[in-house]
């Protein structure tokens, strides 16, 4: 076989990068991809991460290479250890995210190049000589961090390694907008439409009360980060009084929601929502599910490396 290399990222690097960023996006969510500004913006900076990102301290992208192909990229990050760092981060390290091609017929050594890139990802962890190392799978497109069930051959890679899942599981759901429920009237209930904490929110009132409300996020798609996301918009909070569970009140504000979306030219819409451990959230799932949510994925959020 042709040999291996493992070395730092170089520009010229970028478009293969690029798309073998895209193969594993592509697994997760439809019709999303990355530019390759994207993905060259991400390694030096991550601005979407407005609380985590001012406390690195290093960053560095590691690729394998075979037959002048890119076929396995990792992008790390050093956690400074002072007081400003929020304590989970301090003084600590990532592997931000790993990719690599799955073994196939032409690439039949492809699981060899991904231990030799986290052989040398561990390498540079041991050299920073943290407190503790996590991993994560935050490539930089909407709906994929953590780790998602979609990629059994990172999963694999991560566990070789001795990382662990720690951390939650969460669940990312889809509708199309056309599915969600229809705007109907309802007697002595009015909308606001405001900004609110997570994107355009509408809050139903009833004599001057709050009832609920819902945001929505049509941000996602920002032109100069993705070259594919248009129509994608997620839901950053879903909220009613107790006292209005069960009155339909829920689908009524997806209701509001969907009419505006289709004025913003969104077609499918997105929610989170973590896995069903207690009640609560399965009573959350149900609701999404008769909303017209399906699940597209769940993804495993918190790896520790804790090597057996």
């Amino acid at each position: 076989m042709p040999a291996l290399e493992v070395r730092p990222f170089r520009r010229a690097d970028r478009d293969q990068l690029t798309d073998l960023v895209n193969m594993h996006v592509a697994a997760v969510v439809p019709g999303v991809s990355v530019s390759v500004n994207t993905v060259l913006g991400d390694l030096e900076r991550q601005p979407g991460e407005f609380i985590t990102d001012p406390w690195v301290a290093e960053r560095t992208t590691l690729v394998a290479e075979q037959r002048r192909c890119v076929v396995a990229a990792a992008h790390l990050l050093r956690y400074r250890a002072d007081a400003e760092v929020g304590e989970t981060y301090r003084d600590s390290a990532e592997i931000n995210w790993f990719v690599h091609r799955p073994t196939a017929s032409h690439w039949p050594d492809s699981d060899r190049a991904a231990d030799l890139l986290m052989r040398a990802c561990l390498a540079q962890l041991a050299r920073w000589d943290v407190r503790v190392r996590y991993a994560d799978g935050a490539l930089p497109a909407p709906l994929v961090h953590g780790l998602p069930r979609n990629w059994p051959h990172i999963r694999a890679v991560y566990e070789r390694a001795g990382f662990r899942h720690t951390g939650d599981t969460e669940v990312i759901l889809i509708a199309r907008v056309a599915d969600l429920p229809a705007h109907e009237p309802r007697p002595g209930v009015t909308v606001e439409r405001t900004l609110g904490e997570c994107g355009t929110r509408f809050t139903a009132y009833a004599d001057a009360r709050a009832l609920g409300f819902v945001e929505v996020d049509t941000a996602l798609a920002r032109p100069e980060r993705h070259a594919r996301a248009a129509g994608l918009a997620d839901i950053g909070n879903l909220h009613v009084d107790p006292a209005q569970h069960g009155t339909g009140l829920e689908n009524w504000l997806l209701a509001q929601a969907a009419d505006w979306l289709r004025l913003c030219g969104v077609d499918r819409l997105v929610a989170y929502e973590t896995a069903a451990e207690t009640a609560a959230d399965t009573a959350r799932l149900d609701l999404l599910a008769g909303a017209g949510f399906r699940e597209l994925t769940r993804t495993d959020r918190g790896w520790e490396h804790r090597p057996g």
